[in-house]
């Protein structure tokens, strides 16, 4: 496992990027000296051109300021180049940072929040590109440069210039000051804009029922009241951004106003030219302009300096395994759940409490259970994607926490009880664990899934595009296709979470015989209650509230199950005690499941 902290993140990510701003920086050095051209211009016309009547003096600074207004702009292209290039890859490099750690991330952490929360990182990629190779950028390389100008007033109208020395520092503090309230008003704008658009995103999940039912007038107080919201925390950081601003530009008036009255005061007193009152004009505004934008643009270093807090936080997240501890070659398919206990919130009683269960390999182990009694947790825990709090998962007797997700993934397939596919085709939705697979594999799965024979008839075949999220098929469609998906790789373990939901009668009786044709070479551990399926199977484990209450051959447990028949007592015992409290071990067959809790034994033979 790796974390990164959360002050460092960044830094591999510009490191790169150094010689580029070095080159910014060399770039505005000589950008803000030739920014010095217009000034002297200005000072030598009013001082030589005008007194003295040198109208081939005129013509020469006419001439100079010229090409220094053609250099200035190649340059300031130059800059703009550099900058774009460095954003392209801020974005590439970051957005593949982020993009990997959020894929790497385990699914029980991905599930502590919604989606949007997620998906608004990838807004905060783009927040730190702007702020680092944009306009604030500039902003900030231009900064240090006033003391050119600082410097240039002294030696031209230097009893004026400590109206300069006195402005900045006023400058700086409302600089700073608006950058304190606007980091909260910012914070507090984003809070709001999240709660919204989470709000409308599961609106949209959800549009089906909402039509359904016709709940939009349901909906609608609660939208009206965080789009309100919104607008409020909106408003009420762009009255305070507009404040800042505002005074920040009567600041910049009001420094213009000071040092032309008492440049004229300097004037009369003969310490002064007027062309140097005139430049001490245009560079004191030169000089002001940088911080004034400051105080507008430091809503953009607030939202900046919130989202690398943010992505940090990211990048501080333990990931699930990257690399590989051993290597192991094809499992045979045997798992082992050793006394296994896992819960949602520390403050709840655990969702699995003390299961130990063993599955040989080869054959159908069927979990039935009441609703909420943990099937489908048990089958995420024993597919790593949710890490017991207690003891551990074995496959072959190995810790499933040795390997990578990519490998756990090639060995365990999966079809969860909610079926997702992506937008694109058939096809590609089917081998999208394996790409590169043939079309004999891809026909193989695709037939033993019961899904073959549907696609063929379509008149676009395995080219038919299912839409967004599969809405141009059917449930079972789409379920049947996510089967297939799972046997594409023909992994030696296959969990199936209530496959048989959506499929009818015929559909489920082919799936049946595909399991059965499977589960020589495969270990299938199916979650069903369906009677059909659970023929399929040769042992049944029963589960409620966390626990596994008995186990044994589904010729005795079926009938228990839904025909109320008497199941034989040597192969499914009801809890019981052994007086000691503990689980004892129990002896396990090929091809069979055997259980083990604090309340029951269980020994069967497949």
């Amino acid at each position: 496992m790796n974390t990164v902290p959360t002050k460092t993140w960044l830094k591999p990510i510009l490191k790169p990027l150094r010689p580029a701003f070095r080159e910014v920086v060399v770039i505005s050095l000589f950008v803000n000296l030739l920014a010095l051209a217009l000034p002297v211009f200005i000072l030598q016309v009013y001082d030589r051109v005008v007194f003295y009547q040198g109208i081939s003096t005129l013509f020469g600074l006419v001439t100079g300021v010229l090409i220094a207004i053609a250099f200035d702009f190649v340059l300031r292209q130059a800059r703009s180049r550099v900058l774009q290039r460095a954003a392209v890859r801020i974005d590439a490099r970051l957005g593949e940072s982020v993009f990997d750690k959020l894929m790497s991330l385990p699914l029980q952490v991905l599930e502590t929040r919604a989606s949007n929360h997620w998906h608004i990182l990838f807004r905060d990629v783009d927040t730190v590109r702007n702020v680092c190779s944009g306009s604030t950028a500039v902003l900030a390389v231009d900064l240090p440069f006033v003391v050119i100008y600082l410097i240039i007033i002294f030696v031209i109208a230097a009893p004026i210039a400590w109206v300069i020395l006195v402005a900045i520092p006023c400058f700086i503090f409302l600089a700073l000051r608006s950058g304190r309230v606007m980091e909260g008003a910012t914070g507090a704008e984003r809070e709001a804009g999240i709660s919204r658009d989470a709000l409308i995103a599961e609106l949209l999940a959800g549009r089906a029922t909402i039509k359904a039912l016709a709940l939009a007038k349901t909906f609608k107080p609660q939208w009206e009241e965080n789009h309100v919201g919104t607008i409020d925390r909106a408003m009420t950081r762009g009255s305070k951004g507009d404040g800042y601003t505002n005074l920040a530009h009567g600041f910049s008036v009001l420094t213009t106003v000071a040092l032309t009255t008492f440049g004229a005061l300097a004037i009369v007193d003969q310490q002064i030219t007027i062309g140097a009152l005139i430049a001490t004009n245009m560079l004191g505004n030169r000089m002001i302009g940088p911080f004034n934008q400051l105080v507008g643009a430091w809503r953009f270093f607030a939202q900046y300096k919130q989202t690398v807090a943010r992505i940090g936080q990211l990048f501080g997240l333990e990931s699930e395994r990257l690399v590989s501890e051993i290597k192991l070659d094809r499992p045979k398919g045997e798992l082992t759940l050793e006394d296994i206990t896992y819960g949602y919130d520390p403050n709840r009683p655990p969702v699995i409490n003390g299961v130990r269960l063993t599955i040989k390999p080869g054959g159908v182990v069927g979990i039935v259970g009441p609703n909420g009694c943990g099937k489908t947790t048990l089958l995420k825990i024993m597919q790593g994607l949710y890490k017991p709090i207690e003891c551990r998962v074995l496959l072959d007797n190995a810790d499933i926490t040795q390997f990578t997700r990519e490998e756990i993934a090639g060995w365990i397939g999966y079809v969860p009880q909610e079926c997702v596919l992506f937008r694109g085709t058939i096809r590609e939705n089917i081998a999208l664990a394996e790409p590169e697979c043939s079309d004999e594999q891809l026909v193989r799965a695709s037939t033993l899934a019961g899904v073959h024979n549907y696609v063929v008839d379509l008149p676009d075949g395995y080219a038919t595009d299912v839409g967004e999220g599969g809405l141009r098929l059917s449930g079972g469609e789409r379920q049947r296709i996510a089967i297939a998906r799972s046997l594409v790789r023909d992994p030696p373990v296959l969990l199936f979470d209530e496959v048989g939901s959506n499929l009818d009668q015929r559909a489920l009786a082919a799936l049946r015989e595909a399991l059965l044709q499977l589960a020589p070479t495969h270990t299938i551990v199916l979650v069903s209650h369906v009677p059909v399926l659970l023929t399929a199977c040769q042992h049944v484990v029963v589960v409620d509230h966390g626990k596994i209450r008995f186990a044994g051959p589904s010729r005795d447990v079926v009938p228990r199950l839904f025909a109320g028949a008497k199941p034989n007592q040597q192969a499914a015992t009801p809890a019981s005690t052994d007086g000691s409290g503990m689980p004892a071990k129990t002896a396990d067959a090929e091809g069979g499941a055997t259980a083990s809790t604090p309340a029951q034994q269980l020994k069967e033979k497949a």
